[in-house]
């Protein structure tokens, strides 16, 4: 058991669209962003996947509507729903997802991270 300070993982990295593993509990793994730009579409059929942000504002792209996040809030995507993550200026977030969660979901491509780093 060892405590984590959020502002010291999240200054050990400056790069976009690489999450970082903090944390594993019940199946699950805690991870640490910074975002900015677009990501692709994509969803997971599997998992639910928890985007809190920390810093910076957020808009999750859906096909139907769009959803702005402020820091403090988080959304939770249900599997299976198409969503694009959007940072217009750098965002940082904590993410909650399945170990088996693979950040791009259904959609492989240069955005694909299948081995996260734990910091």
């Amino acid at each position: 058991m060892e405590k984590v300070t959020v502002s010291d993982k999240l200054s050990l990295f400056s790069d976009h669209w690489n999450p970082r593993i903090v944390g594993e509990l019940n199946g699950q793994h805690v991870k640490l962003a910074k975002l900015k730009g677009e990501f692709v579409w994509h969803k997971h059929d599997e998992e639910d996947e928890l985007f809190y942000v920390l810093d910076g504002i957020l808009k999750i792209e859906f096909r139907d509507k769009v959803v702005e996040l402020k820091p403090n809030e988080f959304i939770i995507v249900p599997k299976g729903v198409e969503h694009k993550p959007v940072a217009e200026n750098e965002v940082s977030v904590m993410l909650f997802e399945p170990m088996s969660t693979l950040n791009t979901g259904d959609t492989h491509g240069d955005m694909t991270k299948e081995n996260l780093e734990k910091i």
